[in-house]
């Protein structure tokens, strides 16, 4: 008797996201096979390119084994790269529960660091389609800049494409509905990196984590912009890049030839 069924290990696995990109690696197609056990899975995934980061790589890896084991019934997850130059360091220390620097001697750096750089970029992007959701919808710089989490009301299910979110204006005094999901996302981003703790505490920030003033707010949402810009560029290339190694892949299967 099978421990998960496929969809409820991709919903899982929808919470890992390309670190540069920040985007969730079943969005982006990166997923090849997905083996369920009794109390095991097994997932075998490719990036775009080779040749990409092999800390975001490892990023990946790793993140997914961890989503994986966090369901209930499954004992351990293992994860493998594929058709990258350093798959086999990748997989064996993955999956040996090594860290990167143990796998990567020679690497310059922690990967953790690398993780909190592109963990704040992501924080920002995030921030600048929240906030265009609520300039939208009417709300001002200035109430954006006294926003907590205690003014937002979710639907039960905020990641729901449908999901709606209630924003309490002038302590309550009335409320607008936006899309839920780029709050729920910038929130739970800025969970992550701790610019936000308490649900009382300014939810919008600076590039350097301090509440915003509304006399820079502009300035602020600049920056963003250039955040978004940024991994929407980086996005569209990789994009380009994984449907060009798909249509090869096909060609390869009607061939005749083994992609694995």
């Amino acid at each position: 008797m099978t421990v998960t069924t496929s969809e409820a290990v991709r919903a899982r696995l929808d919470r890992v996201t390309d670190p540069e990109l920040d985007e969730s690696i079943v969005d982006l197609d990166y997923i090849d096979r997905i083996d369920i056990g009794d109390d095991d899975v097994t997932l075998h995934f490719t990036l775009p390119t080779a040749w990409c980061s092999p800390a975001f790589a490892w990023m990946m890896a790793t993140d997914a084994r961890d989503e994986l084991e966090s369901i209930r019934g499954v004992e351990r997850a293992e994860v493998y790269l594929r058709d990258h130059m350093h798959e086999a360091e990748i997989n064996e220390g993955v999956n040996a529960r090594q860290s990167f620097e143990e796998s990567f001697p020679d690497a310059d750096g922690e990967v953790d660091s690398v993780r909190a750089t592109l963990d704040d970029k992501a924080r920002l992007s995030r921030q600048h389609a929240a906030v265009e959701e609520l300039l939208d919808a009417g709300v001002s710089p200035e109430q954006i800049c006294s926003l907590t989490s205690a003014d937002i009301e979710f639907d039960d299910d905020p990641r729901a494409e449908d999901a709606q979110a209630a924003v309490f204006l002038e302590d309550g005094a009335f409320a607008v509905t936006v899309s839920a999901r780029p709050l729920d996302r910038y929130i739970r981003k800025a969970r992550t990196v701790a610019v936000v703790s308490d649900d009382h505490d300014p939810l919008f920030r600076t590039p350097e984590g301090d509440p915003i003033e509304p006399e820079g707010f502009e300035l602020v949402h600049r920056r963003g912009r250039l955040a978004r810009t940024n991994m929407t560029g980086q996005g569209g290339v990789c994009d380009a890049l994984n449907e060009s190694r798909r249509r090869k892949l096909n060609r390869d299967s009607h061939a005749g030839v083994d992609a694995d």
